[in-house]
């Protein structure tokens, strides 16, 4: 199953924020994480927490929630537009020191040719990954 995934996270190297993935078959996964003591950067303040449209929830309900949503499929492929996503999706599946979520076989991809311009709402990490998939629907489209 081909999976479109977009974050928002607290400036670079900053806290993960959102998560959202949405899947060829239309299942949508999207949670926002509860960071009690976080210093929003100010772009981040202004331009990403007034949409994040959802309330937010602990690492460990996050993760089980991720964990049930990725085993729905058999295999996945992620596909992402930036290598940031990529890397906090794969820290999200880590639950501690030598423990991660078990998931279905999953590969992943980075395509750069994708964007999110056609975002309806942009730096919302579901809208986002939304424009993602049809962002990439539409190259494949065009290829063929």
């Amino acid at each position: 199953m081909k999976i479109f995934i977009d974050c928002e996270f607290n400036g670079f190297e900053g806290e993960l924020l959102s998560l959202a993935l949405v899947a060829d078959d239309g299942k949508e996964f999207y949670e926002v994480l509860f960071h009690p003591f976080i210093k929003y950067e100010d772009w981040v303040k202004e331009h990403v927490v007034p949409i994040l449209n959802k309330e937010t929830v602990t690492k460990t309900f996050y993760q089980h929630k991720l964990q049930k949503f990725l085993w729905q499929y058999d295999e996945i492929h992620l596909i992402a537009d930036w290598p940031d996503d990529i890397k906090y999706f794969c820290m999200s599946l880590i639950t501690g020191p030598g423990i991660c979520l078990n998931t279905p076989p999953i590969t992943m991809e980075i395509n750069r040719n994708l964007s999110t311009e056609k975002s309806a709402i942009l730096h919302n990490a579901l809208e986002d990954a939304r424009a993602i998939s049809k962002s990439y629907h539409s190259l494949k489209g065009a290829i063929s």
